[in-house]
């Protein structure tokens, strides 16, 4: 693969969630198309969400190894100090010097590039949030690297995200927007799967089923989703919950602590079911996808996937979800009542959305993502920034 353009992807960690996901399929995309890819993560494992999550266990990390890319880790674990040492400084420089642009998937693994420099390769870093003040120490290592000069590009996944980050002190200039996109061959309605998940959860095949793919964070507001779920199971004596992501399982004691201020601990119509390898396989159980966030958010990949699979998506008004939802779903307040209420009527209304949902399918394609981070990195590599790049190159993605 002499003359392909050689590119070094940073990890915090291969924990779930969102952009991992979208990150590793694009790696996954581009890789063998002119474009040469690696990962290295920072931590080889992590304790989140009340799981252990390790790198060889991740679907990510699975998916990567088998489209052929080299996944490394430079700590074993996922404590250490803020500092890296000697050794670790040595090991990302044997990583970087030979590569021709490096990519950190969110502001966090800028903190290697800034203490260890990235041997004058530019540095693209993609962004998937709305609040870059809310995540420690990240946008002060943002700012570093921007100031430094070793940033090029910055990749938004949303407009919310641009707007947040250049309110907070970014250039304009660097800052690139690339929407989510999803693979629509997996992501699609299958009643065959609908059926089989819905036997196996004892759901019967009439029963309104409510999607929240998420993991157990702050950000989620998963007592405002709980306390929407007592009001509408309440109201809709045959519906189900169904709950997958980091920490939704019955191993978690916070989340049960939860279900128990709202009296479903014991419910039978309450399904945890953590970590899942196959979303498409719930969202095309369920009639809605929702989502409760309290803030962060930018373009939820859940509600991507879920509108795909033929769910309607219902949620909080947060970074790009209105302008996601518009004519797809619903944007509700952040109320208990309201959001049951929001289920009910989507649920209610699943055909009329469905001629909406078909049709943006090509709107949210996966091929159309890879394609410009593909045609961003090139233009990294040949020098040109995007404010400054004259004209895509040619797709080849």
């Amino acid at each position: 693969m002499a003359g392909d353009i050689s590119v070094l992807s940073l990890y915090e960690g291969f924990f779930s969630g969102g952009a991992r996901i979208l990150h590793s399929d694009v790696l996954a995309g581009l890789h063998g198309h002119g474009q040469r890819h690696r990962v290295l993560s920072i931590h080889g494992q992590a304790h989140r969400e009340a799981t252990l999550q390790r790198m060889q266990d991740d679907a990510s990390y699975r998916k990567l190894v088998a489209a052929g890319l080299s996944v490394s880790a430079l700590r074993e674990g996922f404590s250490g100090p803020a500092d890296f040492d000697e050794a670790e400084l040595a090991a990302f420089e044997r990583e970087v010097s030979g590569v021709d642009v490096v990519l950190t998937l969110k502001e966090q693994p800028l903190r290697l590039v800034n203490q260890a420099g990235a041997r004058g390769k530019p540095v693209i870093t993609c962004l998937h949030r709305s609040d870059p003040e809310n995540q420690g120490p990240a946008l002060a290592e943002l700012h570093a690297a921007v100031n430094t000069g070793a940033v090029a590009a910055l990749v938004c996944c949303a407009e919310s995200t641009r707007a947040a980050y250049q309110a907070a002190g970014i250039p304009a200039e660097l800052l690139e927007v690339i929407p989510n996109g999803v693979d629509a061959r997996r992501f699609r309605p299958d009643r065959l799967a609908r059926a089989r998940l819905r036997r196996a959860l004892g759901i019967a095949s009439g029963a309104p089923v409510i999607a929240f793919a998420a993991r157990y964070d702050l950000m989620k507001n998963v007592p405002l989703f709980l306390a929407s779920a007592a009001a509408f199971l309440a109201a809709q004596p045959n519906a189900h919950v169904v709950m997958c992501g980091a920490g939704m399982t019955t191993a978690n004691p916070h989340l049960t602590d939860d279900l128990a201020l709202v009296g479903l601990e014991t419910s039978s119509r309450v399904h945890r079911l953590g970590v899942r390898d196959d979303p498409q396989t719930l969202y095309a159980a369920a009639d809605v996808v929702s989502l409760t966030s309290a803030f962060g958010e930018a373009a939820p990949l859940c509600l991507i996937e879920g509108m795909m699979c033929g769910a309607v998506p219902v949620a909080t008004d947060v970074g790009d979800c209105a302008e996601l939802v518009s004519g797809h779903g619903l944007i509700t307040p952040a109320d208990p009542e309201a959001i049951a209420a929001a289920w009910s009527e989507a649920a209610a209304r699943g055909a009329e959305f469905a001629p909406a949902l078909e049709v943006s399918r090509e709107r949210f394609s996966r091929e159309r993502m890879i394609a410009a981070y593909g045609t961003l990195i090139e233009q990294v590599h040949h020098g040109l920034t995007p404010a400054a790049a004259p004209a895509p190159l040619p797709e080849r993605f």
